[in-house]
């Protein structure tokens, strides 16, 4: 009963405020008035008594706030007080306010872009309903999601953990909707996936289990509605509308909702089809059940059944199938994951950059923190004969203290708006970006509630920072000593030379921003070394022509037929000087691999396997195409074809791994899984295949007329840049087959794949490292212009005796250059022993690369000179006479 009789009391002091004043005011006036009363009887003047008496009374207004808080009602009035007169000191020094407003802004925006990446790609589930009971299903140890139909099936029907379990594909096929074809991503799904996603359509209706009746029997299609708006112009007549996929009819029988864009995050697919159409649509692994071509596995837990009674019941249908299938299953044991990044593929390596770019832009959080902690402190200290003031007045310390927060707890509530406004602004821009044309792949990183109040909480935490650092020199304030210092402000006694806390914040400031300068340094040269790395092909000059002819209908003899004269027609356009045609290409799409036996191996199986290396199906022409060296051997003719022996040319790792040496690789033999034996013929340099970061992969070539495949890729080699003959290009292959969904690239753009998290890291850390720099050139130059302005009496006092201007600026500068020195030799070593943090985010980082140590001290010697040229200019231009009269 007390507590609400207090709460009670408390709440009414609060509304009856103006009641409370005017009682306040007459106790106050009544005191002030007995007093007056008693020394007019003693002979004073009615005024002089008044006087006498308010003197003696003391602080009039004091003891009206102590009243006010004492009964608690003057919280909020003392706190709308603190906010105007923290907004008139601010708006009286619009440099500091500015500079300290848009410092925070970078780096609040900065951690707001990268959290909300991360939310968007790591910590946000999927936007679909029940998504927080949603798991993926992945075998172990690899971690991968990968299955086969039958396993699929089973999985499905014998398992009890789940409310039901759902499979999806992702693939590529060619479109024809009685204009031009085009090559357009899918998603293959299974006949259950949007019922057991608890999905509605926007237009039509999904297709269902009802629909599946075996393979090839539910040729539907359900468009994305951002396809549909594109491609169709949101035409609600398209469905019902029949389109050719692969040269086989479909029906569009629905639209997604707008927010839906698959179950795999930066994937968008153009429609989706039921996984049972995949034999028409180029697949023939339906009932394989050795097959595993189903990207993922899925399914909702039922309620109360925990993870780990899933994987239970999963392993156990595992070992089921291991018992009736011993030579199709390896070993299955189960693990579940959110499906958010797939596996260890992309999960992992996305956690890694996005946790490394994290932490940088911490750092770069903690600089502005520690650049605005040392322009508070210095703020504080030229305020401090007015702090002196207020404290011999009768203000309170912490009265004091509370305006200094009000003030950092404005700008950083403005910094925080700023900078989140621009971040939106930023990942709008980037949710809308497609950073790989030739992939559906959309940045959804739009910022959600959490973003918005993770941005809040880094305001608050940032204000309470950087305005605490001055807490000790007002608690230490001494307004007597302050008072007798005089116009000055120096204080009897006190030390130049001692290390303050603005020199230790400019001195981590200095360090974190060389930490930052020394990643992007690190990420320029990691790039650099991408690019200029001996790729084992020549990318200049070059286009790319990919197409499928199954795409088009072609199978059987007919492809290898379709593509010679494919190869025929385009070396006939002017300009072409040469012309290959291979399955895929290194670096590309993705190649194929398989494990390799020696000749006298008769036992072929997986362990006994002597490499894994990747395989590429290729005409005569390709490696003068490709600009790939043949070092030794010959190269495939057109003779190779499938009633000539088999034949492959191979690379050194290939040949070393195989053969023992590549010095008589040349003539010999090595067998497949399948017990072919095949002879090698020649040997090409190595190369990059799969991956930037390959270091010594076998690879093997073979002859595409031994193999044949409708996957076709044409490698045109020109004389100048290929570019114009794109045209050319589209209409010889055109006049061909109408029907032929291509795309065509330059060589070098095929590379983009491979090179966009080189390319994302160095801008991402370009950026942070511009920033850092620019809160090291205001922190350097903060300080140094400090520093001149509070010494210059001295300084003129120097030159009036006749110093040197050497002597002046050594003494005006010599402390922020000392400070610049000790925060950048801290920051490199900082950097180079971060070389493993940087690692995960850069390909091939090493900060002890002699050009980036080299760089870094480079760059932070300019910053210094560009920071203290003006307070130098300022020094040296002081005259001494004018401060001597101004004395």
């Amino acid at each position: 009963m007390k507590v609400l009789d207090s709460l009670r009391f408390r709440m009414a002091t609060l509304f009856q405020r103006s009641r409370m004043n005017a009682e306040m005011e007459e106790e106050l006036g009544s005191h002030i008035q007995h007093r007056a009363d008693d020394l007019e009887r003693s002979g004073l003047s009615r005024a002089e008594a008044e006087r006498r008496a308010r003197i003696e009374f003391g602080g009039y207004v004091k003891y009206k706030e102590e009243s006010h808080e004492a009964v608690g009602s003057n919280f909020i009035g003392s706190l709308l007080q603190d906010v105007r007169f923290s907004l008139r000191v601010l708006r009286k020094s619009p440099g500091f306010t500015i500079t300290a407003v848009l410092t925070l802004a970078l780096a609040i925006g900065a951690n707001a872009v990268v959290f909300s990446i991360m939310n968007a790609f790591i910590l946000r589930p999927l936007n679909v309903p029940h998504s927080e009971s949603l798991y993926a299903i992945f075998h172990q140890p690899d971690n991968d999601a990968h299955e086969s139909y039958p396993d699929y099936r089973d999985l499905r029907q014998r398992t009890r953990s789940f409310e039901d379990v759902m499979a999806y594909n992702i693939g590529q096929v060619g479109l024809d909707t009685g204009a031009n074809p085009s090559q357009v991503w899918i998603e293959e799904a299974s006949e259950n996936y949007f019922d057991a996603l608890g999905l509605q359509p926007y237009l039509g209706r999904f297709f269902h289990d009802s629909d599946q009746h075996g393979a090839n029997s539910a040729p539907f299609i359900v468009l994305t509605y951002a396809f549909w708006q594109s491609h169709f112009q949101a035409d609600p007549g398209v469905v019902g509308r029949v389109v050719q996929l692969n040269r086989h009819p479909f029906t569009i029988i629905g639209i997604a909702q707008p927010e839906f864009h698959g179950t795999l995050l930066f994937f968008n697919p153009d429609f989706f089809t039921p996984l049972v159409d995949d034999p028409e649509l180029g697949g023939d692994g339906l009932d394989k059940r050795g097959n595993r071509w189903i990207f993922m596995v899925m399914g909702h837990l039922k309620p109360g059944v925990t993870q780990a009674q899933a994987i239970a019941d999963l392993n156990s249908t595992g070992s089921y199938l291991e018992r009736t299938y011993p030579k199709d299953e390896p070993k299955m044991t189960f693990t579940l994951n959110r499906p958010s990044l797939y596996g260890d593929y992309v999960g992992r390596p996305a956690r890694q950059f996005l946790t490394g770019l994290l932490l940088l832009a911490g750092l770069i959080l903690l600089a502005a923190c520690a650049n605005l902690g040392s322009l508070f402190a210095a703020r504080a200290a030229d305020r401090s004969r007015e702090v002196a003031l207020r404290l011999a007045l009768g203000s309170s310390r912490k009265r004091i203290l509370r305006g200094l927060f009000t003030e950092a707890m404005l700008i950083a509530l403005a910094g925080g708006a700023v900078g989140l406004f621009g971040s939106v602004a930023l990942l709008h821009g980037l949710s809308a970006w497609r950073p790989i044309s030739r992939w559906p792949l959309q940045l959804s990183v739009n910022p959600d509630a959490s973003v918005y109040l993770a941005a809040l909480l880094l305001a608050l935490v940032s204000g309470i920072l950087f305005g605490a650092v001055p807490v000790r020199q007002v608690l230490r304030t001494n307004p007597y000593e302050m008072v007798k210092a005089g116009t000055s402000g120096i204080i009897a006694g006190s030390s130049r030379r001692r290390v303050t806390l603005r020199d230790l914040l400019l001195v981590v400031q200095i360090a974190i921003c060389a930490v930052l300068v020394t990643a992007s340094m690190v990420a320029v040269r990691g790039l650099a070394r991408s690019l200029h790395k001996d790729f084992g092909f020549d990318v200049q000059n070059t286009m790319l022509v990919s197409t499928d002819l199954g795409m088009a209908g072609y199978s059987g003899d007919r492809v290898p037929a379709m593509q010679k004269r494919v190869v025929e027609a385009v070396e006939t356009i002017p300009g072409v000087i040469s012309v290959g045609l291979a399955d895929t290409v290194p670096l590309g799409d993705g190649a194929t691999d398989s494990n390799v036996f020696t000749d006298d191996r008769s036992d072929l199986r997986p362990s006994n396997a002597v490499a894994d290396p990747v395989i590429y199906k290729v005409s005569p022409e390709y490696f003068q195409a490709a600009g790939t060296a043949l070092l030794s051997g010959r190269t495939f003719t057109w003779h190779d074809d499938h009633n000539a022996p088999r034949v492959a040319i191979v690379n050194r790792p290939f040949a070393t791994k195989v053969f023992g040496s590549a010095a008589n690789a040349i003539g010999r033999s090595f067998r497949m899984p399948d017990g072919t034996r095949i002879q090698v013929i020649g040997m090409t340099e190595d190369g990059k295949y799969t991956s930037l970061t390959d270091d010594s992969q076998p690879a093997m070539f073979f002859p595409i007329l031994q193999s044949p495949t409708p996957s076709t890729c044409l490698v045109v080699r020109s004389k100048r840049d290929p570019r114009p003959l794109e045209s050319a290009l589209r209409t010889t292959l055109r006049q061909i087959d109408s029907a032929l969904p291509v795309y065509i690239e330059t060589r070098y753009k095929g590379l983009d794949a491979m090179l966009f998290g080189p390319r994302m890291a160095t801008i991402a850390l370009g950026v942070l490292g511009g920033m850092g720099a620019m809160l090291s050139l205001t922190g350097i130059f903060g300080m140094a212009a400090y520093s001149v302005s509070k010494r210059l009496r001295e300084l003129g006092i120097r030159m009036a005796l006749g110093a040197q201007r050497k002597e002046v600026l050594r003494a005006a500068l010599g402390r922020p250059l000392k400070l610049l020195a000790f925060g950048s030799g801290a920051g490199l070593i900082l950097g180079v022993l971060a070389s493993r943090v940087l690692a995960l985010i850069v390909d091939q980082a090493t900060p002890r690369d002699p050009l980036v140590l080299a760089g870094v001290v480079l760059a932070m010697s300019l910053l210094g000179l560009l920071a203290t040229w003006i307070p130098a200019q300022r020094a040296l231009s002081i005259d001494p006479m004018i401060l001597l009269r101004e004395e």
